[in-house]
């Protein structure tokens, strides 16, 4: 089955996560956040069910501790 892929801009990601530029680029750097697709020189995006996927397993990993 097709799933239909968008992409997201920093902003986009920053709004949906909460989290800051620093911590976003921190986290990447840690290996505990979805790393990011270079599209161009200057611009960098995310895959939209990268960024879903990884606030599933947050609400997870808070509700069961």
């Amino acid at each position: 089955s097709y799933i239909q892929q968008r992409f997201l801009r920093l902003p986009q990601v920053k709004q949906s996560t909460g989290l800051s530029k620093s911590t976003i680029y921190s986290r990447i750097a840690e290996g505990t956040f979805p790393k990011q697709i270079p599209l161009g020189p200057r611009l960098v995006v995310w895959v939209e069910s990268d960024i879903q996927n990884w606030i599933g397993l947050q609400i997870q990993a808070s509700t069961s501790a």
